[in-house]
């Protein structure tokens, strides 16, 4: 007899993807804004050149909405996977960064005002995602190893679970709720 393969919903492969895709560039553009304007706590040894401000917004224009429907998706499809603590880590990391962005003020860097509290809660997220990363990539590590791991890069879809598939999937999780 086989061992069962584990087996990731196609919806949730497609919006974690872009995450996993987005949320390293959106940090690491972070870091060089960081080490660029402030560095209070240290510099990169290298400044790279460019608008990294400008970089940085517009990869929060493409995160926002995709985080918000990857919360979506947690907290109704993907809502089982919010018991493991180290997923709901993540995604409230991810919400704390993306929500103080929003509310943070491009200029206040360029003109040295380091000093808001906005600005202070988004540095304490971009350091909040980081872990919550490392966390939730060791987890999956631990409890599936390399197979669980390896379930969000397949391409093969199960027949009930094409893209055409996920409106009734949605469909039939709020019926149940309600």
């Amino acid at each position: 007899m086989g061992m069962v393969r584990p087996y990731q919903p196609s919806l949730l492969r497609l919006l974690h993807g872009a995450m996993a895709l987005l949320v390293p560039l959106a940090w690491l553009s972070g870091l060089i804004v960081y080490s660029n304007h402030d560095g209070r706590f240290g510099r990169l040894s290298w400044q790279p050149a460019g608008d990294w401000i400008d970089l940085h917004g517009t990869l929060e224009v493409f995160l926002w909405p995709l985080a918000l429907l990857f919360g979506l998706y947690a907290l109704t499809l993907g809502r089982a996977r919010l018991n493991q603590a180290a997923n709901t880590t993540a995604l409230l990391a991810l919400a704390l960064a993306v929500g103080s962005g929003k509310f943070m003020n491009e200029n206040w860097l360029s003109t040295g005002q380091f000093d808001h509290f906005v600005y202070s809660l988004h540095l304490l997220a971009w350091l909040l995602v980081a872990a919550a990363v490392i966390w939730h990539v060791a987890a999956i590590l631990m409890r599936g190893g390399a197979p669980l791991a390896r379930t969000m890069f397949q391409l093969k879809l199960r027949p009930n679970d094409l893209p055409r598939d996920w409106a009734a999937q949605v469909g039939r999780l709020l019926r149940r709720s309600s």
